[in-house]
């Protein structure tokens, strides 16, 4: 099984429904979530986030490149939810969105 290569601190995005957070705790789940639900508006950051993600699954790059990638693609995207947002830094119950990424199948 590949290492997801789990973030130190999960970033949180808005993504398909306002007030619905998807948490994305791994380098795995960002390149999948860039890759799947990510919003139209895409730009350079994007890119770049998902090609350090991949970067980081194949073991060139670190773990908090992908992360700090990601937020710079969320920031880009108008989808990042700043941790002002969130009560006591967390998700508010109920908010978390429904039908989270599929995991990948143990090998």
């Amino acid at each position: 099984m590949m290492d997801s290569k789990p973030f130190e601190k999960p970033v949180v995005v808005e993504l398909g429904h306002v007030g619905k957070y998807r948490e994305i705790r791994s380098t795995q789940e960002a390149a999948e979530c860039l890759m799947t639900v990510w919003p139209l508006n895409r730009g350079p950051r994007h890119r770049d986030a998902l090609d350090t993600c991949l970067k980081v699954l194949e073991g060139y790059r670190s773990t908090e490149d992908a992360r700090r990638a990601l937020v710079e693609a969320a920031k880009e995207s108008d989808v990042l939810v700043p941790d002002e947002r969130l009560p006591q830094g967390k998700l508010p119950e109920g908010k978390l969105l429904q039908g989270k990424l599929p995991q990948g199948k143990p090998h």
